[in-house]
């Protein structure tokens, strides 16, 4: 692929965990490790999902950070582009081939702005959220320097109390002034509540996006009396999307997660009752580590850290195992229980990490097994674009 650095030149051990055709035994730990298998399967199933529901999806980049997982995702699951949350992120994308770009944020340092401006030029669509007025002069001043175009969303806070304006009437005259605006195009509206994806109780999430969905409607209404029509109502997450995706307003999915899973998102509840890793979504990202010492009868000792992961969303999760349990970390060592003391040196663990997104952006590789072999080695293609 395109963003495919020649790993055949690269040492195994220093500058990548693994080598494509290696056995998984001798992975370098502590490293990501991808079910490839699991990930397609994933990246179909909500490929479908959207069909069925008769809507787009958006992958939402920041989670993998990785051109590769985008083109798949692509490719195998029909989206239509990717979300990103930086400017520098969204350019990472478009400079590796995909087409669609969506900053969901708002771009407001006049360098941004520019970086933003000369993404088409890269022969990408760049999108980006708007909450004030006054962003509109900066960024089609931007992109008449650069003749190009930019579209805005207006974005709406819809619960997370975070950016976006809370009225029909702030969205409407934002939309207006964009739609004056030389060098931009009104695109339509976002409206992701990232608050309510980890509730636990389906109903308790579905209670939070009727009240997304009635603010949609509202906002969708007064733009069509304005004769401003939307292409583009986004949102939805890996808890929620089956909400926006039947709610007749949402044409557009912005799930993440879905594709690699943690242990955080694991734990919340499909409509059965169901934990959403037990049968909706499979953990497909894994942290591959091992143990480094076993002085203590009782515990175990792993290379995997905080160094190698975020415990924003709490430990991980040791996968396919309840004989032992990851307990606590520094910043690099990992203790697992073992009361029965069945670890032994060299062996290796799967964790699921509590969170994904800032655990992927804390590695610069992720190796692909399939059959017990590395099939790919893939570089986390936008770490550290955070700017």
């Amino acid at each position: 692929m395109n963003e495919q650095i020649k790993i055949e030149n690269l040492e195994v051990g220093y500058d990548i965990p693994a080598a494509i055709g290696m056995d998984e035994s001798e992975i370098q730990t502590p490293c990501l490790v991808l079910d490839l298998d699991a990930l397609e399967r994933n990246i179909k199933k909500m490929g479908n999902f959207a069909k069925q529901m008769g809507v787009r999806h958006r992958v939402h980049g920041k989670m993998h950070k990785s051109v590769d997982v985008a083109l798949l995702q692509e490719r195998l699951g029909n989206s239509v582009g990717v979300c990103c949350q930086k400017v520098s992120e969204a350019e990472v994308f478009a400079r590796g081939g995909i087409k669609d770009v969506l900053v969901s944020n708002q771009v407001r340092h006049p360098a941004k702005i520019d970086r933003l401006a000369r993404i088409p030029k890269l022969g990408a669509r760049a999108i980006c959220c708007v909450d004030d007025i006054e962003n509109v002069q900066d960024l089609s001043a931007a992109a008449i320097a650069h003749g190009t175009q930019i579209e805005c969303l207006v974005e709406i806070d819809c619960g997370a109390g975070r950016c976006g304006v809370t009225t029909t009437a702030e969205v409407v005259a934002i939309a207006e002034a964009i739609d004056a605006a030389d060098g931009l195009k009104f695109s339509g509206l976002q409206a992701y509540q990232g608050a309510m994806q980890h509730l636990d109780s389906y109903q308790d999430r579905k209670a939070k996006v009727d009240l997304v969905v009635a603010m949609v409607k509202n906002a969708v209404s007064g733009l069509k009396d304005k004769g401003l029509e939307c292409d583009i109502v986004g949102g939805g997450g890996t808890g929620s999307y089956y909400f926006e995706g039947n709610s007749g307003v949402f044409n557009e999915l912005q799930c993440g997660s879905y594709a690699f899973m943690d242990a955080d998102y694991g734990r919340i509840l499909d409509a059965e009752g169901n934990r959403i890793d037990q049968g909706e979504w499979e953990n497909a990202l894994f942290i591959l580590t091992s143990v480094m010492s076993h002085a203590k009868a009782d515990k175990a000792i792993v290379d995997a850290g905080l160094k190698a992961q975020s415990v924003d969303s709490g430990l991980p999760v040791i996968f396919g195992r309840t004989d032992v349990e990851y307990v606590k970390c520094s910043d690099e060592h990992g203790v697992v229980a073992d009361p029965n003391s069945v670890l032994k040196i060299n062996d290796k663990l799967k964790l699921v990490p509590g969170h994904c997104d800032p655990t992927c952006n804390v590695h610069d590789w992720y190796v692909g097994v399939r059959a017990g072999k590395v099939e790919v080695v893939w570089p986390v293609s936008a770490r550290g674009k955070a700017y």
